[in-house]
């Protein structure tokens, strides 16, 4: 498509014909350019195993073609009517407990079922054929947010499949989970079964290995219905929507690859930090991308679900929040829904046009941003990032493992701090894979990754070694990619790049005061350390901070080393928001000139997005044309309260 995309998810099966009609000219109104239609609608088209009705949904994207807008086309297969249930209970999905799931949800399949298969492949068939030739189609939409989990007896099957594939032998297997821990040693492969629910504590080894099953499992079903759709449509794009979420066992990286156009779905949980979270979840996609389009598939129109409560958005948020990702190089904004639901279990999730209908707060928003668009269709280049974060969801699955030394050391927490603490400062980051090419960055965060391979050690000494900074946090390198321990003290697999031995962790029960050293010339002060603390000798690094009192009272907390060109610096507790920025300091980290809660994001090509999400007017030295106003900046750029421009500064 030419252009960003705007538009959300369309389900015109709730609604009767008159509605469509309205829908159609309020989308003209709004500036729509694309809708994804039939998320859900399997048991609409397909009302009996292999009989397809498709009266409905013709009307419907003759009705769009009509209006100018495009059509994101979606496989309905992660909601399977209840014909499919019954027919085949078998493809039902299993928990880990043994309870098989009734229909009466979303997500009631198993993904290893060979009857979901086959009744996933004949719809997908089905719309292509029908719609191939149709002008309204763009985009091929396959399922919806990947994730559902099941335990059944074709999961069992399928997953000896994989781990033969994956270790080769029962050897390499029980080497690589340590079974000879509790008598678990396996003697022939029908032995195996999924990690369901068992008297103690499970495996982690096996429960790390199950998620990458799944995660692969999961990609077989996305290939099979891709591999018809592109069969019959060439050259139309084909994507899944990825959802961020510890219930999803999808690993982004590997999957990235395999879609036409990296999709996300996204909505923060924390009114007071949306912004934020809007960033990280835009620096994540942007990451998966690898520098190719992506796309903000989903958000919520006017509201922020905190998981208790759907708090209203601010006004101008509808904006701000969907700049944040175009800025970060998303080709459009897409929410679901556009109209909202006036029945079933998201009756309240928000929509475009909202239950008040098109005389209401949300859709004068939702127009007025859709207007803006096109005034911002023509910007492209690079995002441009002072430094990195590795990102890596397995370590994220590992640390999630019960039976670590405490389940407040969570990887996710680490991760959204040092990303937190980089955009509170101004700084726009990338996430980048532990294995990836790191030598652009001057410098890269290594948040708690629990599993380091001896490639990505090699790796992570390379960079430093050409010149790079590295800023490791606690509980780094301790494990391999099985989740077993290395041996010999921690951070196992860091400790020369580090130049430190860690004999001992010690979670913490309460905050530890420690003395950091201030490069910034204010001399030494006070901190807090909380959650984690570890016995930190120094092998060739230098102390940068001391714990003081209790047992570990004058050892490093924090310490850096030169290592060939670079330095690497290792972190060994939990520090707050500015104690954490102190130490980023110290390594280099350049703080934008900025008040926390004003977002520049620079693009190559001479582009700056500049957001307020602050209630106060700023002001900020640049100079070029405002692309939303097309006022001239000549030299300072004010920003209202909640305000923002897209400043050409060629």
């Amino acid at each position: 498509m030419d252009g960003l995309c705007y538009g959300g998810d369309y389900n015109p099966e709730q609604w009767p014909e008159e509605v469509w009609h309205e829908d159609v000219a309020l989308m003209r109104e709004a500036g729509v350019t694309l809708v994804t239609v039939g998320v859900f609608s399997w048991a609409s088209l397909e009302p009996s195993p292999g009989h397809f009705a498709f009266d409905r949904l013709d009307h419907v994207l003759d009705l769009l073609d009509a209006g100018g807008i495009k059509v994101n086309l979606a496989t309905p297969t992660a909601s399977p009517p209840p014909w499919f249930g019954l027919a085949h209970p078998d493809a039902l999905p299993v928990t880990a407990d043994g309870t098989r799931l009734a229909h009466g949800s979303r997500d009631t399949y198993c993904v290893c079922a060979p009857a979901y298969q086959e009744a996933s492949v004949r719809v997908a068939r089905a719309l292509a054929e029908r719609y191939r030739d149709h002008p309204a189609l763009a985009m091929w939409h396959v399922h919806n947010e990947y994730g559902t989990w099941c335990h059944c007896d074709h999961v069992a099957a399928a997953f000896r499949d994989w781990l033969r594939a994956r270790h080769g032998s029962l050897d390499a297997l029980n080497d690589a989970w340590t079974t000879a821990f509790w008598s678990q040693a396996y003697a022939d492969w029908d032995e195996i079964a999924p990690p369901r629910a068992t008297q103690y504590l499970p495996n982690p080894s096996q429960a790390l290995d199950f998620r990458r099953f799944l995660s692969d499992a999961m990609l077989g079903h996305y290939r099979a219905q891709r591999a018809v759709l592109r069969g019959l449509t060439p050259d139309v794009p084909v994507t899944t929507n990825f959802v961020f979420g510890s219930w999803v066992p999808v690993n982004n990286w590997e999957w990235a690859g395999e879609v036409d156009l990296v999709a996300i779905d996204h909505y923060p949980g924390d009114r007071e930090r949306a912004a934020e979270q809007t960033a990280f979840a835009a620096d994540l996609a942007r990451a998966w991308a690898g520098g190719r389009p992506w796309l903000l598939m989903e958000q919520a129109a006017g509201i922020v679900y905190t998981g208790t409560r759907m708090l209203a958005k601010r006004p101008g948020q509808i904006a701000l929040h969907s700049l944040q990702h175009i800025a970060r190089g998303s080709r459009g904004a897409m929410f679901f829904q556009w109209r909202a639901s006036r029945g079933g279990s998201e009756l309240w999730h928000g929509g475009m046009v909202p239950h008040a209908g098109p005389d209401s707060r949300i859709f004068r928003e939702i127009r007025d941003l859709g207007r803006l668009l096109p005034r911002l269709a023509d910007v492209s280049g690079d995002v441009l990032a002072d430094a990195a974060i590795l990102w890596d969801p397995e370590s994220w699955w590992a640390v999630e493992a019960p039976g670590l030394p405490s389940p407040e050391a969570r990887y996710l927490d680490a991760l959204h701090q040092a990303h937190r603490v980089l955009w509170r400062s101004g700084v726009t980051t990338d996430f980048a894979h532990p294995s990836g090419e790191l030598s652009a960055y001057p410098v890269v965060l290594v948040p708690s990754l629990y599993l380091v391979s001896d490639a990505t050690a090699r790796n992570l000494a390379r960079y430093v070694e050409g010149g790079g900074t590295l800023v490791v946090s606690f509980f780094s390198g301790v494990a391999d990619e099985h989740a077993r321990v290395r041996l010999g003290g921690h951070p196992g697999a860091l400790r020369d790049l580090l130049g430190i031995r860690v004999d001992e962790f010690l979670p913490l029960d309460e905050p530890v005061p420690i003395r950091l050293h201030d490069d910034g010339g204010g001399g030494p002060r006070t901190v807090n350390g909380s959650i984690w603390s570890e016995r930190v000798e120094t092998r060739g690094a230098t102390a940068q901070a001391w714990y003081r009192g209790g047992d570990l009272d004058g050892l490093p907390a924090i310490t850096r080393h030169r290592h060939g060109a670079g330095q690497a610096f290792y972190v060994s507790t939990r520090l707050d928001d500015d104690a954490y920025a102190a130490v980023l300091a110290c390594a280099g980290v350049p703080a934008a000139p900025v008040p926390v809660g004003v977002e520049l994001v620079r693009r190559s090509g001479g582009r700056l997005f500049a957001l307020n999400h602050t209630a106060t007017e700023h002001e900020i030295a640049v100079t070029g044309t405002d692309l939303v106003t097309g006022a001239e900046a000549g030299g300072v750029l004010r920003l209202a309260p909640g305000g923002f421009a897209v400043v050409s500064t060629l």
